[in-house]
């Protein structure tokens, strides 16, 4: 696979597809623009390279509608304050009009297009879209590692309609940090899952368990394991029919040596609220009509020292029902030993990576994926459809 830095794109047509899919409040301004910050790099090379900068993303959920409110309106006006430069908004991704504002385009220009999901063949990875698509450039760059495990015209079509394709600086970073964390990691390697399903993990939890030194669980899926091993869960939430599978990972990490570790004690409500009556328990005492909502105590006391010989640590998913402030400390322990580690630290998921910024911590660890479904899918050793296109379009 190339990436940009290997492709002369001087004075050339580049579309770069990016994820610009922030958070917007109700009044349509932009609350977490860090996504567009982290393909600040790709930009500006190709802008230093004197590129005709074609930048797409989508917004939301418009399944192939136009939706006012999804916008890259207010993505062009952040861009065009953080880049210090003029952004163009087309009034569409394809087109005649596009077409006209591209070709009127100088080097160093930057427009952006608009959402890319106002086309139902974007999400359907139609290849009449990616050819209108690819007609656009001469040069197309992926570097939107966050949709790159999607199966979308601008990710995976576009390469069989674009002459040279490659990957952008961001791509190249969350690749290069996942190949340190996994395909070659300093050990003892140990992978934290969290998040509220085994059925939502079950992939990586298999794949990690053929890899990891040791493995911590948490968050509601935690209860699935608990149960596995006969204690009372209460009406906490979990996954009768996987209840087996628990066990099976269970008796793998036993036979394999690794060190399994689930919660020893727990936070419980008497209800799934914020003002909930709660307390701490063990795990052998959880009353039978409350709900674990966090680790304890106790549990993050063990985490914490399993953590302290790790050299490679990849978390990935909440311990708790952490938006909520009275269950939010195991969360938030997590955070700050993962942090205070001396191992390299992966963190991924969007709950993650809220919780990491929440907590004051980000700049202490190693690396911040953009990518959740992305992230969870390497995880789980797949093959991304994004990255398979630009290695195949490359060989």
């Amino acid at each position: 696979m190339r990436y940009i830095n290997d492709i002369d794109i001087k004075g050339k047509k580049v579309l770069i597809r990016v994820d610009f899919n922030v958070p917007l409040d109700e009044n349509l301004n932009i609350t977490d623009d860090a996504r567009i910050r982290r393909v600040l790099p790709t930009i500006n090379y190709a802008l230093d390279e004197q590129a005709k900068i074609i930048l797409a993303s989508h917004m939301g959920r418009p399944d192939g509608k136009v939706v006012k409110k999804l916008s890259l309106a207010p993505v062009a006006r952040r861009l065009q304050r953080l880049l210090k430069k003029e952004v163009c908004l087309a009034p569409d991704c394809i087109g005649e009009d596009v077409k006209k504002m591209i070709d009127r385009m100088e080097p160093g220009d930057v427009i952006l297009l608009e959402n890319l999901r106002f086309h139902i063949g974007e999400q359907r990875n139609d290849p009449v879209f990616a050819k209108k698509l690819g007609q656009l450039c001469d040069v197309y760059i992926n570097d939107g590692f966050a949709v790159a495990h999607r199966t979308n015209a601008s990710v995976v079509a576009i390469t069989d309609y674009t002459r040279v394709c490659g990957a952008g600086f961001l791509m190249k970073e969350e690749l290069n940090y996942f190949r340190r964390s996994l395909e070659n990691p300093t050990r003892p390697l140990v992978a934290v899952i969290g998040g509220s399903k085994i059925s939502d993990k079950l992939g990586a939890l298999e794949n990690l368990m053929t890899q990891v030194d040791k493995m911590m669980v948490g968050g509601a899926m935690a209860n699935t394991f608990l149960k596995a091993v006969n204690y009372e869960i209460g009406k906490s939430i979990m996954e009768d029919h996987l209840v087996e599978v628990a066990r099976d990972l269970l008796r793998t990490a036993k036979k394999k040596g690794i060190k399994f570790f689930i919660p020893v004690d727990c936070v419980v409500a008497d209800k799934f609220d914020a003002k909930a009556q709660a307390m701490i328990t063990t795990v052998q005492e959880v009353p039978k009509e409350w709900i674990i909502m966090d680790i304890g105590p106790a549990t993050t006391t063990l985490y914490a020292e399993a953590l302290h010989n790790a050299r490679t640590i990849i978390w990935n998913g909440p311990m708790g029902v952490f938006e909520m402030d009275a269950f939010s400390r195991g969360t938030y322990a997590m955070v700050h030993n993962i942090a205070n580690s001396y191992a390299l630290t992966i963190v991924g998921g969007g709950d993650t990576d809220v919780a990491v910024h929440r907590a004051g911590e980000s700049s202490k660890i190693s690396y911040i994926s953009t990518g959740g479904g992305a992230f969870l899918e390497l995880l789980e050793g797949k093959e991304l459809p994004g990255i398979k296109a630009l290695e195949r379009h490359s060989s």
